[in-house]
């Protein structure tokens, strides 16, 4: 089943004045329930406009976009409702606690949400856990933990709203490589728990520059070039495409330029080698052979 839809989906800036530029034009593409979706392209190619419409943060200039099988600017839908089911976390998330402790700033959002004090303190404690926020923390302000910690409280806060459909815009941005690591496995962690959930399973839209992190995260891949869908294909056939991805201003990750030259050197693994696992996986076959 489809849990997000875009119809033509297109945004223009600044309308009517002479500083008018689209931004995203006529993108059409689908998320299946439980997916996990990773978001590239260049600087200004029009990812965090596109994931800006699917909580309705953003209210396009033309076509519609679909939420659970609704269009969300129908009339009679509430927003708010809406985005209660897409949850959307920013880079830097950690910007946004402000509450005395750590309890208070996960149990922001179920509050809103008009939910009893034991169903907000059991959404509370399952939330830190899925992303490793130590009971410990919870009655600390979250100012006095690391930047790693503090991102760690932010996401907990979305995911304690429970939504169907996770939105993340670089949510590793800044940390070191320890931190983002953790990030983004706690992360991973949450989706295959929830994948469990044969009823409530959460779709994730990861938007990253990484493309180490898209590789080893998402099942598949849409690549954003000019305001417009360049491709959105599973992870392998996307990468697969090397060549053309770095022609639009993407690199390609790290392993696979190894891989290539390599190659120049007479020792091929393959032109499908996207991650450091796989990469292992061939040589050692190399050497057995």
């Amino acid at each position: 089943m489809n849990v997000i839809e875009t119809k033509n989906l297109t945004y223009k800036y600044s309308v009517g004045t002479p500083f008018e530029v689209t931004a995203i034009n006529n993108v059409n593409f689908t998320v299946e329930r439980g997916d996990f979706i990773g978001i590239i392209g260049h600087t200004g190619s029009g990812k965090s406009t596109l994931i800006q419409h699917l909580n309705g943060l953003l209210k396009q200039t033309d076509g519609e976009v679909w939420i659970n099988g609704r269009d969300i600017r129908a009339k009679g839908v509430n927003i708010r409702d809406v985005r209660f089911e897409v949850g959307l976390v920013f880079q830097y998330s950690e910007h946004q606690l402000f509450e005395e402790t750590v309890f208070k700033d996960i149990a922001f959002g179920p509050k809103n949400m008009g939910l009893s004090k034991e169903e907000i303190t059991e959404r509370v404690h399952r939330a830190a856990e899925y992303m490793g926020v130590h009971e410990s923390w919870l009655q600390r302000s979250p100012f006095d933990l690391s930047g790693g910690q503090k991102r760690r409280v932010a996401l907990a806060g979305v995911i304690a709203m429970e939504p169907q459909i996770l939105i993340l815009d670089e949510p590793a941005a800044g940390l070191d490589p320890r931190g983002r690591d953790k990030i983004l496995s706690f992360i991973s962690d949450y989706h295959r728990q929830r994948l469990s959930c044969p009823h409530t399973p959460s779709t994730i839209i990861l938007v990253s520059h990484s493309m180490e992190d898209i590789v080893k995260y998402a099942d598949k891949v849409l690549v954003m070039n000019k305001g417009g869908i360049f491709c959105y294909e599973k992870t392998d056939s996307v990468f697969a495409r090397a060549g053309e991805i770095t022609e639009i201003g993407l690199g390609v990750p790290q392993i696979t330029r190894l891989c290539e030259r390599l190659r120049g050197m007479g020792v091929d693994l393959g032109s499908d080698v996207y991650t450091v696992s796989r990469a292992v996986e061939r040589i050692l076959g190399l050497m057995k052979r």
